[in-house]
């Protein structure tokens, strides 16, 4: 067995934001012989030494790193989760490891279903992905969008709750052949990723790109965030998206989405100016958000771009409106405990993994494509767990056909 290299094991400690002190007692290095645990670790860091396989696992484990990784001759250079969109106040440098680790298990992902659609001959092109710039404009972008998913604001509102609005939007995108993805940790609470941090991210490949929604975010933003990385694919952009606007594309990809959810014509409606204090911009904000299954935020940022509030304003009633959906998920999560039972751990997976993933797996394993082992990977589950998973998989995408180009022959 090849001896480990310092240098794999002191990159793998650092890209999963551990210090010395942290990872030592979490992979199983105490005190001992007159040494603390941190100094121990470091010593195999500096002088190679024998690792044993105990720690090794722990290690693969608690750095969320594949075992055959720490056998590599040398650190890999940084992953590439494509471009960072967010600005400087979103780079939360406690979240950046988790950031990393959950773009690398999407990209491991998406290479599966790209490599299973290739090898099974039913990789078709998506037209759309990267079809357009920002140079067109945000209408031109919007329009083909709206075509190609087939978007009608009044069906978006006719479903009556921001959660069946975007039940309604993720459908025609998974239906287009995206799949979409809600995710906000790597497993367990522990790794909860927050949505100041990151609220979405875009792979914009042509033959399986994916979208990933942090799930922490307000149920209200999650069609905001799912339109604004649909724009990214639309334009080609793969990359992490944050709570910041400033960035030229994610004030581009913001306007597109909000053009479709929020028409101009009908935020001039709402009766907000400068000179309105901000407890009465709350209030109307408020009622005209709650009648069009949008966020508060999302309205207060589209006043602020029509200079009709102040910046000042707008960051006002942002904190604002995060501090009170804060405070009611956190009386929301307190009831809960108070009560029996709660969603199944299957129906809440399923949900977070989308229909057209579970559909690709579910097809690919009744075909033997997949085994259970290789389906655990793409679903983030045990293999254990893929059957009761999956028993309820066959779950409709929306109508219409997809719309792809054949690729040509021998890719």
């Amino acid at each position: 067995m090849p001896r480990i290299k310092p240098s794999i094991l002191k990159w793998a400690r650092e890209s999963a934001g551990l210090s010395l002190e942290e990872a030592a007692p979490k992979v199983g290095i105490n005190d001992a012989r007159g040494q603390s645990g941190a100094e121990r670790l470091l010593a195999l860091e500096t002088a190679e030494g024998d690792v044993s396989r105990p720690v090794l696992l722990k290690m693969a484990k608690v750095y969320r790193r594949p075992l055959v990784s720490f056998y590599m001759s040398e650190p890999p250079a940084r992953g590439d989760r494509g471009e960072d969109f967010r600005t400087l106040p979103d780079r939360h440098t406690e979240g950046e490891p988790l950031i990393d680790a959950l773009v690398r298990d999407i990209r491991s992902r998406q290479a599966v279903v790209r490599a299973v659609l290739l090898d099974e001959e039913e990789a078709t092109q998506l037209p759309f992905i990267g079809s357009m710039s920002r140079e067109n404009g945000v209408g031109p972008v919007l329009a083909s969008i709206r075509q190609v998913l087939n978007l009608d604001l009044a069906e978006f509102r006719a479903q009556g709750s921001a959660e069946a609005g975007f039940a309604l939007l993720r459908s025609r995108a998974e239906a287009a052949g995206i799949y979409v993805l809600l995710i906000g940790n790597l497993g367990s609470h522990h790794s909860a990723i927050d949505v100041d941090a990151f609220r979405g991210f875009a792979l914009a490949d042509p033959i399986a790109p994916f979208v990933v929604i942090n799930d922490r975010d307000a149920k209200t933003a999650w069609s905001f965030t799912l339109l604004h990385e649909v724009a990214h694919l639309w334009i080609g952009a793969t990359g992490v998206s944050g709570g910041h606007f400033e960035g030229s594309t994610e004030q581009f990809c913001n306007d597109v989405a909000s053009s479709f959810l929020l028409p101009s014509r009908e935020l001039a409606q709402l009766a907000v100016t400068r000179s309105t204090s901000q407890g009465d911009a709350s209030q109307l904000i408020t009622a005209f958000a709650a009648e069009r299954l949008i966020s508060r935020s999302l309205v207060a940022y589209r006043l602020f771009r029509g200079d009709r509030i102040s910046e000042n304003m707008w960051k006002g009633l942002a904190a604002t409106f995060r501090t009170e959906w804060l405070q009611n998920r956190a009386a929301q999560r307190e009831r809960a405990r108070g009560q029996d039972g709660g969603p199944n751990y299957y129906i809440v997976r399923r949900h977070r993994l989308g229909a057209a993933l579970l559909n690709f797996v579910a097809r690919n394993m009744s075909e033997g494509v997949l085994t259970p082992t290789r389906a655990s990977k793409l679903l983030g589950v045990k293999p254990r767990s893929v059957h009761p998973l999956l028993s309820g998989a066959a779950l409709p995408l929306g109508s219409g056909p997809i719309n792809r180009i054949p690729l040509a022959s021998g890719m």
